[in-house]
């Protein structure tokens, strides 16, 4: 069973599936965040930084690097979002600006571009829709019941994340792949959608959030510059 963890960012999408994979046992997918992709796209550029065509190129390079990996895992796993993410995270940029986190001064440079933004984002979310709904047979929509972590990566934005929240519940039911909203601890969250699967635990739920927690503190969480430098050295 292909299985998607949904949520905007913030909302424990990366934890919840790596709980949940050690939990059930079913194999974690995992693919390259953004952060992790500019340097060698874009290098010493940060998110905040980018052009609507360079945010379009970003795009198209997670989806392509999600796709590898979900050929790569076969047809059991539970993935840390889809490709819907940085979808409606484009379309959210037609309505609070490519930088988000930015006043409406620092957007309006990119005024004259965001008539193309929008076409090609309508173009693009036609494969990308298509692709994620023939792709996972469920989806466990996380509540955003946290706050945003303030890194330097993320918007700032808490309209702006609301609107992808919202979006994203409406795109799964435009989409017709079935899902369900999970709130709460991270322990309630991985019990409930464990329950509703029938998924039998592999281990205790205490020992996966141990597990888990691991090798959430071994991700680089490095920002896109930060990385860009290293790879000069």
């Amino acid at each position: 069973m292909k299985i998607a963890i949904s949520g905007t960012y913030s909302s424990g999408k990366t934890f919840t599936a790596m709980v949940l994979a050690y939990y059930t046992g079913v194999p974690h997918l995992l693919s390259k965040a953004i952060r992790e992709i500019m340097p060698g796209l874009m290098p010493g550029k940060r998110l905040s930084e980018v052009t609507p065509e360079e945010f379009l190129h970003l795009m198209i390079a997670r989806h392509i690097g999600r796709l590898k990996s979900e050929i790569k895992k076969g047809n059991n796993y539970v993935s840390d979002g889809s490709s819907l993410q940085e979808l409606l995270y484009g379309e959210a940029r037609l309505v609070y600006g490519i930088n988000p986190s930015a006043g409406n001064l620092d957007n309006a440079k990119y005024e004259s571009d965001i008539s193309f933004f929008a076409k090609m984002l309508k173009e693009f979310s036609r494969s990308l829709k298509l692709h994620v709904a023939n792709t996972y047979d469920v989806f466990f929509h996380l509540k955003h019941e946290l706050p945003i972590t303030e890194d330097g990566h993320r918007p700032m934005n808490t309209d702006f994340r609301d609107l992808v929240d919202k979006r994203l519940i409406e795109v799964l039911n435009e989409i017709g792949t079935p899902y369900y909203i999970v709130s709460g601890s991270v322990e309630k969250r991985v019990k409930d959608i464990s329950n509703h699967l029938n998924l039998h635990p592999v281990m205790s739920i205490e020992e996966a959030i141990r597990r888990a927690s691991l090798d959430y503190k071994a991700q680089d969480l490095r920002l896109e510059e930060e990385r860009s430098r290293s790879k000069k050295r």
